[in-house]
């Protein structure tokens, strides 16, 4: 779980602001190579909850990547699942 501080709003609705921001990375998501995936992202009060499923680690990473570079200065947390499937590392024994 990722964690990041805060920063001044301007002279905009905090609220108004993060919406705005929150819609930004969800349109920067979409539209690049993770578009495909459906991570959520949430605006709970003053921090941002990104959910969903990922199917690998550096996937998760440049989607945090992303979301701190666009958000920054607001509280990320990550519950981002990773579901890589890897190898066995041994033949499955069945009954």
């Amino acid at each position: 779980m990722s964690t990041h501080g805060s920063q001044d709003t301007g002279g905009a609705p905090p609220a108004q602001n993060l919406d705005y921001r929150i819609a930004h990375l969800q349109d920067r998501l979409a539209s690049g190579e993770l578009g495909e995936l459906g991570v959520r992202v949430e605006a709970r009060g003053r921090t941002v909850l990104l959910t969903g499923t990922v199917p690998s680690a550096p996937c998760r990473d440049e989607i945090l990547r992303t979301a701190l570079e666009e958000l920054a200065g607001v509280p990320v947390h990550s519950d981002l699942v990773v579901t890589e499937a890897s190898s066995p590392d041994r033949a499955e024994e069945l009954s």
